[in-house]
């Protein structure tokens, strides 16, 4: 499956010649090489704004907030393929061994998301829970049945849990977390003209205190069709940046989803990461977080997500 290229950041990059030197060096070398493209730590300079604050409801609302809302777990299926050499840069965070299709769960009112990959080693599953700002997360990981106690495994593990909630939401999932949000001018990308919200997320993505993510919304229609967003809660990615592009939106139980994604690291490199697409997706089904506790789903989380 062939999905399209992202367009170039207009941030000022490094030089080729400090990118070449920088592939030589240990992933946290590099990620900590140039200054980051995304806001700063802390939050909105001046405080949130009402403009921000209105155009990610409006955002929301078109990706079907009220529907949303009366949604108790959702179920659903990934296929999809790595692009070559991001293995070898973050090979944690990609476990290339076990990321092939995956079975995920998740409880949007209890930030519970989990997650069950096959691939050419077996099996890993993943339990998430989101922490606050007083409790961190809880994050578990089973692999072929087997509890892990590897601690950078679990980060990653933790950090690629919420991220995956935020990429299937988009403004749902941001909008559900109250962060501070600032409306900060545009950009065009597809040939389209997209109204940027820069929001700080706390928790972030995982178990960190912060993350800032950006949200691209295409100002006719109000779709968001680009996250772009730090990645702290791993020591193997601080100081990165990501960005996903959706596409193939399609409504299904009054929400519109995400039916295809594409993923590049776009700091301190612009570097291809990952395509999918969605191959099953249900609702409601009743199952609450015991049924996805490792090291398998069970209950009425067993059962595969319904093919599309």
């Amino acid at each position: 499956m062939n999905f399209p290229p992202t367009a170039p950041m207009t941030d000022t990059p490094c030089t080729r010649r400090r990118l070449l030197a920088l592939g030589a060096l240990a992933p946290t070398a590099w990620l900590a090489a140039c200054g980051t493209p995304l806001p700063r730590p802390g939050g909105p300079p001046g405080g949130a704004t009402a403009d921000g604050q209105a155009l990610l409801r409006e955002s929301a609302d078109a990706h079907g907030w009220a529907a949303y809302r009366t949604l108790t777990d959702i179920n659903i299926a990934y296929g999809g393929e790595w692009r070559p050499f991001i293995d070898r840069i973050q090979p944690v965070v990609v476990d290339k061994a076990f990321r092939g299709a995956s079975e995920e769960r998740l409880l949007p009112r209890e930030g519970v998301v989990a997650q069950a990959y096959t691939g050419p080693a077996g099996r890993k599953h993943v339990w998430w829970r989101r922490g606050s700002a007083a409790q961190a997360g809880e994050v578990g990981v089973w692999v072929n049945g087997t509890p892990s106690a590897d601690a950078a495994l679990l980060d990653a593990s933790a950090l690629v849990a919420e991220a995956y909630g935020l990429f299937l939401l988009g403004p749902l999932w941001a909008l559900d977390r109250g962060a501070p949000v600032l409306r900060d001018g545009s950009e065009r990308f597809d040939g389209r003209l997209h109204d940027r919200l820069q929001l700080w997320v706390a928790p972030g993505l995982g178990r960190v205190a912060q993350d800032r993510v950006t949200l691209l919304v295409d100002r006719s229609t109000r779709i968001t069709r680009r996250l772009r967003f730090t990645l702290e809660g791993f020591a193997g990615t601080q100081g990165a940046v990501a960005e996903v592009d959706t596409y193939d939106h399609e409504r299904r139980f009054g929400v519109l989803w995400p039916m295809r994604s594409y993923e590049e690291v776009v700091h301190p490199l612009r570097l291809p990461a990952h395509d999918w697409f969605v191959r099953g997706l249900d609702v409601n089904r009743g199952h609450g977080a015991d049924a996805l506790r490792g090291p398998v789903f069970t209950g009425a989380a067993a059962a595969p997500a319904k093919p599309v």
